[in-house]
């Protein structure tokens, strides 16, 4: 029950994040996948950043464990290929739609029912993709840390530096775009 009540509270948190970060409008999905507005962007790394931070200093410290998914090819191409098909057409991603819906944009709606019906179609398609694309390029539960063969806090630390220069960068650019 416990975990049910922790969920809630941190989906509650997240959404009021997306909703102070302006990344529920339309507009900025958009501008973000043409590349002409980063506030998604950093707010996405802010948050991968963040949660790299937090989840393994728990694990570290012996509070939590982490529970892998294999990595699968075939699997994420396909769906990031889906994913990233609805949310251009949409301009919505699924977490965004429902924050959107509840801002009073019924154009998510659309988006809701899609990712309803894709996992409605998911379940009766997965006997079938379980011998067949869920089979390709099948590596295991792997992590980046363990494929480099280093500590996970390397490669956290070399995320990190990385953030913060394409922040700088993005800042930069920014500037130049609005002075034309």
């Amino acid at each position: 029950m416990n975990e049910l009540i922790y969920g809630l509270i941190t989906g509650i948190l997240f959404g009021l994040l997306l909703q102070k970060g302006r990344v529920l409008r339309y507009d900025k999905q958009l501008g973000a996948l043409r590349f002409h507005d980063f506030t998604i962007i950093k707010f996405m790394l802010s948050h991968i950043a963040v949660a790299m931070v937090g989840i393994y200093l728990l694990y570290d410290l012996g509070l939590v464990k982490l529970s892998l998914k294999p990595t699968i090819l075939g699997g994420v191409i396909v769906g990031g290929l889906l994913f990233g098909l609805g949310w251009g057409l949409l301009g919505y991603c699924p977490g965004t739609s429902l924050g959107a819906l509840g801002e009073g944009r019924w154009d998510a709606v659309w988006g809701i029912l899609g990712m309803l019906v894709g996992a409605g179609l998911y379940a009766e398609a997965f006997p079938v993709m379980k011998k067949t694309l869920l089979t390709w390029g099948d590596y295991g539960k792997i992590t980046i840390p363990q494929v480099l063969g280093v500590n996970h806090w390397f490669v956290i630390a070399a995320f990190l530096m990385i953030t913060l220069v394409l922040f700088r960068w993005i800042e930069r650019y920014e500037k130049s775009i609005k002075s034309n």
